[in-house]
């Protein structure tokens, strides 16, 4: 089981191929603060909403210093398909050996319908412009999860 972060840790570094398979690095946001979201599955109702969320608020979020890159185990093929099926603009990346996502404390046991699983635990990690981990949620929601970010931040 991964282990979660707290405020004021060193946010684990990370370089993960985008939809198009273009390396996307946290380090290359350093001087910006970023949203980084942990979802299981592109292409799922949940992670669905929670992607068009993240696309609608963009601009305004982006207005306020914060970047937003999503993370999932998919495949660049997935993320791809995932992007242009519901227009998404936010930056998708995939994590298939899942080791950013255990970096990031986001995969490991959950409970899923009553049951113990092992998966993806919906996260989001907020980091500030030095690369510390301002905010960390864990089992977040995917309805209103954005709207509770921006509110808690007081954006």
């Amino acid at each position: 089981m991964s282990t979660r972060l707290s405020p004021g840790d060193t946010a684990p570094d990370f370089t993960l191929p985008d939809a198009d398979g273009r390396p996307v690095s946290l380090a290359d946001r350093k001087g910006r603060k970023v949203i980084v979201y942990f979802y299981p599955a592109a292409l799922t109702p949940g992670c669905t909403k929670q992607a068009c969320d993240f696309t609608d608020n963009l601009d305004f979020l982006a207005g306020h210093g914060y970047d937003v890159i999503g993370v999932s185990p998919d495949k660049p093929e997935k993320l791809a398909k995932f992007r242009e099926k519901e227009e998404l603009e936010v930056t998708l990346v995939g994590d298939p050996e899942k080791k950013v996502l255990e970096a990031y404390g986001a995969f490991g046991e959950k409970k899923l319908y009553g049951k113990t699983v092992t998966g993806v635990i919906r996260s989001t990690v907020i980091v500030d412009e030095e690369g510390k981990v301002e905010r960390a949620l864990y089992n977040v929601k995917a309805t209103g999860h954005v709207a509770k970010i921006i509110k808690d931040l007081g954006l």
